[in-house]
């Protein structure tokens, strides 16, 4: 077990310094099995965080992001957090003012993560293999440079996808609807 970890540790490491070495704009710490953001990386990568666009977190163990997370990397335009245990955003999302892209498929979340609204820069977000059963319309239909939001794999009800369509000037992407049965 410890051995385990002491490589996992070694690769997450190894992967801060390529990106800081490099100078590179993209950091990918994605299938760590990181339970949290770890707080060494923040001291790690001091030097170029304003230079970091890409984060990937996907495949870890998250069941939240930190409000220190989403300052330090204030310049993202895609973050990836795809696979993880989230249920909810930390409201300095709303800082994210580049953002771009975000994948928050094979979470948990139950709603639409509000804090996305106030970011007018987002063109993409996956909520694919969610929990989320209602969809806020007129917020989403709000949200002026949207292009595409993907929720598929999620129980929404077909009353729902009904008055959602014709509010929404984006590609709305669900999963097929099952047939209503006949009384």
């Amino acid at each position: 077990m410890q051995k385990k970890m002491g490589e996992a540790v070694a690769r997450v490491a190894r992967k801060v310094n390529d990106t800081v070495e490099n100078k590179s704009d993209s950091l990918d710490l994605a299938n760590c099995k990181l339970i949290s953001f770890p707080t060494g990386i923040y001291k790690a990568m001091r030097s170029v965080t304003e230079g970091i666009h890409c984060i990937s977190l996907a495949n870890n163990e998250l069941k939240s992001l930190t409000s220190r997370f989403v300052t330090t990397f204030s310049q993202l335009r895609e973050l990836n957090l795809a696979g993880n245990y989230l249920h909810r955003l930390p409201e300095e999302v709303t800082s994210l003012l580049h953002l771009q892209a975000i994948n928050l498929s094979r979470n948990r979340f139950q709603h639409f993560p509000e804090p996305l609204a106030a970011i007018t820069s987002l063109e993409t977000i996956d909520l694919e293999e969610n929990e989320i059963t209602e969809v806020p319309a007129e917020t989403l239909a709000s949200m002026a440079s949207l292009r595409s939001l993907n929720l598929r794999a999620n129980p929404i009800s077909p009353e729902v996808r009904l008055l959602v369509r014709p509010l929404i000037p984006f590609d709305l992407l669900l999963s097929p609807e099952e047939p209503i049965p006949k009384a």
